[in-house]
Parts: C-alpha cells; structure tokens; sequence
C-alpha cells in the first residue's frame, strides 16, 4: 500500500479549453461537505507471482460525521455491464446514507464488507438497523491481478479515514490506479462548476473511476487526439486478453465508468436522477460510443435539505405521524444544472488522462498516459 502522490498537472494546465466557471479546487470536494479518500495498492514487481495495481476510492457526501444522514439520490445505467451495489434501495427511497466505495470488479465484496465494518464502528446507531452500502466497480485486470484478492475490508476502512476535502490526488490513484481509458492509463478524475441561482452560488461537483472508450475515439475539446497519438496502444492492439484458453485481443471500448454527481443544490431524488442521466452526454464529449463491454453507471445525490428523506425506524409513538418538508429548485429552472454536469464531466475525463502516468503491471503488461506534448501541440502551448 503506498501514499497518495502529490497533485499531478491538469488538463487546463496544457491549455485544454472548457466551458462554464470551476469551483476553488475544480474537484467535486467544492461541494461543502464533501471528502474524498483514497487507499492504493501498487504491490509486485511485473515478473512476480502476486502484482498488485489497484485500490479503492470512498466519497462521503456529508464527511465522515455526516453518515447516516441522508441525501436525495438518483442513479442512472447507460450500460449495465457493471456494478454499484445498494442501487435498489437508492430506486426505492430516493436516498442515500452511507460512503460512496469505488474498486476494481472482483473486489466490491470487499469494499462492502469494509464500508459494513467502518460503520459498525463509527455509527453503531445505523448498523443496528441494515446496511446498504453502495461500491462501484471497473475492471483493472489487463494491469492488476484481479483474482489474488489485493482488496480487503481494512482497505476500505483506510480510504475513509483518510478521506478530506481541498484538492482532489488523480490519476493512478484509489480505485482507479489500474486503469485505462481511451487505450491511454487511466484512473480517477475529477471537476465542478458552480451555478449561480438567484442571489444563491450552488456547486456541482463530478467524480469519474475511468476506464472506458477506443483510442480511435478520443477527443478533447472537439480535437481527435486519440487518431492523431503517436504513441503506443498495447492494451488494445496486442493479444493479451485469455478466453478459453485462448489469447486474444480485448474489444476496443471495453471497460468500464463510474461516474459520482454531487451538489449542494436542493433537489428532489428524480431530479438527482435527472442529473445521473447526463453523465453521458459530458462522456460523449470525449468521444465515446458506450461499448456494449462497458458497464457505465452513475449516482448524483445533493446534500441540501438535511433532515429529509429519512427512512429510519420511528421512535416516536403511532399516533405521532410527523412531516418532513424539503426545498428544491423548479423543474423548468433547473437546466443549468444540467449543464454544469456536462461540462464537468468532460473535464474530468481530460484530468484523468493527464494526470495519469505510465504503468507496467502483471505480466509485464503496460500502458502509456497520453502525451503531454500531444496534447500541449493540439491546443498550441508550450
């Protein structure tokens, strides 16, 4: 397990242009309250028995003092060859209570069984009624080993209690420290944008596990850097991938994202969905298609109206039948919020591939970060 690296260059930094207006850190920790914590687990060197190039990511709403208060939530499947755990009971309740794990796909038992323990320790009030923790998942194993079980519970738990505010770490960071996207390494990413609603300044923050999209597909700003890249694309040309026995090249697109929408914005859990659902129109951005061998699934919660959407169990006598009441902004006013979603997930996606850096992994496996020079070329920086 190694220490989050200091911050990594951004995509603004090489003079990528973006629409809309950033928040302080540009990261979804803009949006008052919100933590994120990473543990990474870089173990093995390639020729070794066991290669470790994964990890896990936790995002917590309200902190870690605010678990167990619940969030309007929403989710959305662009594609469903994936997994976020506790999606049922986000469908049902329009909440959610609990952190936010993110890991590679053999590892979510793990996470969840973490999250279950940290909660059990931190809020034993909320483990003596159930426990629904939502884990997100990508696939990492042209990198990582998948199946030697690097993941544990304590994982999980150390990704939490290292979870703060300010600047977000990208890259091979967390749950996405084994990843690719676009042929390019990949890994975790993140941006805000702020809205302005009346007299009122409210955030909308994004954070993207990325491991998803072609190379030929890639673009940034409407620029096609992934055909115009001299450099290398073994993940997808060499034949790496084992089916039956059988050596063969992985379909182009393969993979996965996750993608974390949170504002402090009040909105109503089908608004929250509303806002998971344009996710990938901020992805399309980039270039991708959504591969049929891509599990694209996002979560959009706001941490407005505190005190609302509870389901816990009543306390108070039968004849007692209390209110809850929540602000929320008007459906006919709430596409700028819209936007700010698009736009901020368009520029996570651009800080993930260039906050990344090489990575060789199991098997002598590697993969390369898409050039910075590349990309200071496109937009004619130095």
């Amino acid at each position: 397990m190694t220490t989050t690296p200091p911050a990594a260059q951004r995509a603004r930094d090489l003079g990528v242009p973006f629409d809309g207006t950033p928040g302080r850190w540009n990261a979804i920790t803009d949006v008052p309250g919100v933590q994120v914590g990473y543990t990474t687990i870089v173990d093995g060197a390639p020729g070794e028995a066991s290669v470790a190039r994964t990890g896990v990511t936790a995002i917590l709403p309200r902190g870690r003092e605010g678990v167990g208060v619940p969030c309007a939530a929403g989710i959305h499947s662009l594609n469903g060859n994936g997994e976020l755990t506790g999606r049922s009971w986000i469908e049902e309740s329009g909440s959610l209570t609990l952190p936010i794990g993110i890991t590679n796909s053999h590892a979510v038992g793990a996470v969840h069984a973490g999250i279950d323990e940290w909660t059990q320790a931190a809020h034993p009030e909320l483990a003596a009624e159930w426990l629904l923790p939502v884990v997100g998942e990508t696939w990492d194993g042209y990198l990582n080993q998948i199946n030697a079980r690097h993941v544990r519970p304590e994982h999980a738990i150390a990704a939490i209690e290292s979870a703060a505010t300010g600047p977000v770490t990208e890259g091979n960071v967390g749950g996405g420290t084994g990843m690719n996207c676009y042929g390019f390494k990949g890994g975790s990413g993140t941006a805000s944008r702020v809205v302005v609603y009346g007299e009122r300044e409210h955030t909308v923050g994004v954070f993207l596990q990325a491991n998803f999209g072609s190379r030929n597909e890639l673009r940034l700003a409407g620029r096609p850097l992934g055909r115009e890249s001299a450099a290398p694309n073994p993940y997808e040309d060499a034949a790496w991938f084992v089916r039956d026995g059988e050596r063969a090249r992985v379909r182009g697109g393969s993979g996965s994202v996750i993608g974390i929408v949170i504002t402090d914005a009040p909105l109503l859990p089908g608004q929250c969905e509303a806002l998971a659902r344009r996710v990938p129109l901020g992805l399309a951005r980039t270039g991708t298609s959504g591969s049929h061998f891509s599990g694209d699934i996002f979560l959009a919660c706001s941490t407005a109206n505190a005190g609302a959407f509870t389901s816990s169990m009543p306390v108070t006598p039968v004849g007692d039948q209390p209110y809850e009441s929540a602000e929320f902004v008007p459906w006919g006013r709430i596409d700028p919020f819209f936007e700010a979603v698009v736009q901020a997930t368009e520029e996570a996606v651009a800080n993930v591939l260039v906050a990344a850096r090489d990575m060789v992994g199991r098997d002598g496996h590697a993969n390369v970060a898409l050039p910075h020079h590349e990309v200071c070329a496109a937009f004619a920086t130095s």
